[in-house]
């Protein structure tokens, strides 16, 4: 089904109020290869290590949350940082 149009342009991140857009194919894939390998770590410093059936990242590629279902989980310490990465898509 996906998310709606008119809801992820309203979507923001919780802490820095960043514009969302949804992971493009690539960015999921490379992010899902890192949390299968192992430690892809939250903002609260827990192992992520269910892969992303799809994602939303902030406009400036700092910040990933999971969608869950269709259901964007915007919770700041279920978070992403995107700067444990080397080499993350952007």
């Amino acid at each position: 089904m996906g998310i709606d149009r008119r809801l992820l342009d309203i979507l923001c991140c919780p802490v820095s109020r960043r514009p969302l857009r949804l992971l493009r194919s690539d960015q999921l894939r490379w992010l899902n290869q890192r949390i299968g390998a192992g430690g892809v770590l939250d903002v609260d410093g827990r192992v992520v290590g269910v892969a992303f059936a799809a994602g939303l990242i902030t406009d400036d590629g700092r910040v990933i949350y999971r969608i869950e279902d269709d259901i964007p989980v915007l919770l700041p310490e279920e978070g992403l940082g995107t700067t444990q990465f080397d080499g993350f898509p952007v």
